[in-house]
C-alpha cells in the first residue's frame, strides 16, 4: 500500500473507470476509511448506498425520472445521458448526509463530515491502486431522486462516488504553490 503522504500529494480524480471494482479486503479498507472522518459529537451524520451491477441501470432510470419531475421537457439526449451516467464505473457510492438536530453540531459541520468521509474514500481507493471521482450534477439535488432512493426527510444526496480501475492514466495537474494559499496573518 502507498504511503499516506504520497497518496495525499498524488491523488487525482479519474474520469474514465472500468472493471474491476475493488472487492473483498480492498473494498472493506476503502469503506472503513470513510468511517474515520472527523465527526463532531460522534453523530456519524452520513450513510452510503452502494450501487453496482444491474442496480446501476436502475439508478440511471431513477435519475431520468427524477429530472423529469423538474424538467418535463427533457430531451432524448439528456435522458440518455442521465440513464448512462451510473454505467461510467463498476461501483458507485451514493453519498448521503444524515442530518441530526444537535445543540453543538450545526448542519454545516455534518455536511463537512460527509465531505471528509468522501475524501477518505478517494484517498484509500488511490492508495490501493484504484481510481475514483466524486460527481454531482443537477439531478443530485432534485427532491424526487431523494424520494426514489428511499431517503428520510433529514437526508440529502451530496453526490456520487464512482470507483473502479483507471481506464486511462489521468494527468496530474500542477500543484498550486503553497505560498499562494497559506498567507501569514498577524492580527
Amino acid at each position: 500500500m502507498m504511503d499516506v503522504l504520497a497518496a495525499l500529494r498524488d491523488r487525482v480524480s479519474v474520469s474514465r473507470l472500468t472493471d474491476p471494482a475493488p472487492e473483498g479486503e480492498a473494498r472493506e479498507q476503502i469503506f472503513s476509511a470513510a468511517l474515520r472522518a472527523p465527526d463532531h459529537g460522534r453523530l456519524t451524520p452520513w450513510r452510503f448506498l452502494v450501487v453496482e451491477g444491474d442496480a446501476r441501470a436502475r439508478l440511471g432510470e431513477a435519475m431520468e425520472q427524477a429530472m423529469r419531475s423538474v424538467k418535463p421537457d427533457l430531451t432524448d439526449a439528456e435522458a440518455s445521458k442521465l440513464r448512462s451516467n451510473p454505467m461510467r464505473a463498476p461501483l458507485l457510492v451514493v453519498l448521503v448526509t444524515h442530518l441530526q438536530d444537535h445543540p453543538k453540531v450545526p448542519e454545516i459541520e455534518q455536511h463537512m463530515s460527509l465531505a471528509c468521509a468522501t475524501q477518505n474514500m478517494l484517498l484509500a481507493a488511490h492508495a490501493l491502486g484504484f481510481g475514483a471521482i466524486w460527481r454531482t450534477g443537477p439531478v443530485t439535488f432534485v427532491p424526487a431522486l431523494r424520494e426514489q432512493l428511499g431517503l428520510a426527510p433529514n437526508e440529502c444526496i451530496q453526490g456520487f462516488l464512482y470507483i473502479g480501475t483507471p481506464a486511462i492514466e489521468q494527468p496530474r495537474p500542477q500543484t498550486p504553490a503553497v505560498a499562494d494559499h497559506f498567507l501569514p496573518w498577524s492580527g
